[in-house]
């Protein structure tokens, strides 16, 4: 049986927002300390002590936005402790995460440091859980007041004349869970508080995101929608890709069967009907939708790698990583209408990473090649597309086998078709029907002979993209053949 995907354009497709290629970078493990911040006197090559070697890799992914400090940490983290004269910063506990003490040397300074030589949004996230109104008021009023004030007067003082520009603000995080423990109800009314305090300064507009749901609490979603929808910008929504569906994480980042392999791919292809729920009760009372949906943490989470710090969840990332990143970056172009913002979690060291560090070595993951694969489609227009494919099951678990998205960018010239095979064992036989003139202009593939194929500091190119020119094209069809577990991205020019 031959899968077949039909693109049939409209022009009220929605666009996809470039930030559901966005980024999340808590503090955590080795993901701020080591994989991002060495300090200035580290014999790892650095600019004001962020590593450049990372800082070049993950620019070549045109990061859109970046989230930080948490996650967990946020809730727990006093931005004062973070600034000024790093030998006076008081050290702290990270309670959440392997009960390490950290110095507090990357602080709001560094962290936009961070986003200015990325070129990258920021996206920061304050503390509900045991913060105050007033410090998070006084934070915003230190990041973006441009006039004399206390808090930008401050800010001055320790090195930085002129404001930052904050275009994402969250209030609390997993305000359900380590945030707090709070009911819906509860916080609702927390935001509503907490949000009256965020402003706006220098006519720069900051918009406000409201902790929503953990994966399928639909009643959360419904009462924050019903309670403070008027004063939210976007509601996240927190999913993990996990083995069975099922918490506490299990299995193992490398050393997995086929059954452990669909699981993983069934669960990631599980976001789908779960951003419909969620859509679907904020649509009864923002058809408009006025508020976007950010799915700011997602990835798969496994155990962590043995012989590592479990408090730290460093896990490696394998060829099954990358197709989990390619669904749910098709699911969310699929929801491009109310999805505006993903952060995968997390960007260095941590879960679902784009790069692991080992002191001053780096390597790019499986992850970091569909992102850097999949940056064609930031930005662009949905053109729908019709995907008839066979099912690949395996014991008791199923999923399509093949999955499709594509968009079309720079004025209707280019169009771009990413394309993903689940099955391990299959290769699968496509047939594309566009529904205009168009002309190959390249492609690239990503797969490995072994499923469990992963890069290591020995060997950091076992899984690594490769350029894909195995198709043919007569009028407007195309025919090609997708290797077993792979991904491809084709680019096409229009008229």
């Amino acid at each position: 049986m031959r899968t077949t995907v039909q693109l049939q354009g409209s022009p009220d497709a929605p666009i996809v927002n470039k930030n559901i290629y966005g980024h999340f970078a808590e503090h955590l493990g080795k993901c701020i300390y080591e994989g991002i911040w060495v300090g200035e006197d580290s014999g790892i090559p650095n600019t004001r002590g962020i590593r450049n070697d990372v800082v070049s890799a993950l620019k070549e992914l045109n990061i859109p936005v970046l989230r930080w400090p948490g996650g967990c940490f946020a809730d727990e983290y006093h931005w004062k402790d973070g600034i000024g004269p790093r030998k006076e910063r008081p050290a702290m506990i990270n309670t959440h995460w392997g009960g390490v003490v950290e110095n507090n040397h990357f602080g709001t300074h560094e962290f936009f440091d961070l986003c200015e030589q990325l070129g990258t949004a920021p996206y920061v996230c304050g503390n509900v859980g045991s913060g105050t109104p007033q410090e998070m008021m006084e934070w915003v009023e230190y990041i973006t007041a441009p006039h004399q004030s206390p808090m930008a007067d401050l800010r001055r003082k320790n090195g930085r004349d002129e404001p930052w520009h904050l275009p994402f603000f969250g209030v609390g995080n997993e305000s359900w869970g380590c945030g707090g423990n709070m009911r819906p109800e509860y916080y609702a009314d927390e935001y509503r508080r907490f949000n009256t305090f965020v402003k706006s300064y220098g006519g720069k507009h900051v918009y406000r995101i409201a902790c929503g749901a953990n994966s399928r609490d639909l009643n959360w979603t419904k009462v924050l929608m019903d309670r403070a929808r008027d004063h939210m910008n976007g509601l996240s929504l927190h999913n993990y890709t996990l083995l069975n569906k099922s918490w506490p994480p299990s299995g193992s980042s490398t050393d997995f069967d086929e059954s452990e392999w669909i699981s993983i791919l069934e669960a990631a292809s599980a976001m789908d009907g779960l951003i419909a729920e969620h859509s679907k009760i904020m649509d009864q009372v923002d058809p408009d939708r006025k508020v976007g949906l950010i799915v700011d943490e997602w990835g798969t989470w496994y155990p962590a790698d043995p012989g590592t710090n479990p408090g730290f969840l460093r896990q490696q990332n394998s060829l099954r990583d990358a197709l989990v990143a390619a669904i749910h970056f098709h699911i969310f172009h699929r929801h491009a209408d109310r999805v505006v913002m993903a952060n995968i979690a997390q960007t260095v060291n941590v879960l679902q990473a784009m790069i692991l560090t080992d002191g001053p070595k780096m390597l790019r993951t499986p992850t970091y090649w569909v992102f850097h694969m999949f940056q064609h489609h930031q930005g662009g227009q949905v053109v729908p597309v019709q995907v008839e494919t066979q099912t690949y099951a395996f014991e008791n678990h199923q999923v399509p086998m093949v999955s499709a998205s594509a968009t079309v960018r720079d004025d209707q010239t280019h169009l771009d078709l990413s394309l993903a095979n689940l099955d391990p064992q299959r290769e699968a036989s496509v047939e594309v029907t566009f529904d205009r003139d168009v002309v190959p202009v390249g492609g690239r593939l990503l797969t490995a002979p072994d499923m469990r194929a992963h890069n290591t500091f020995d060997n950091p190119e076992a899984v690594i993209p490769r350029e894909f020119a195995e198709h043919q094209l007569a009028g407007r069809h195309l025919k090609l053949t997708l290797p077993s577990k792979s991904v491809v991205m084709l680019h096409f020019g229009t008229s």
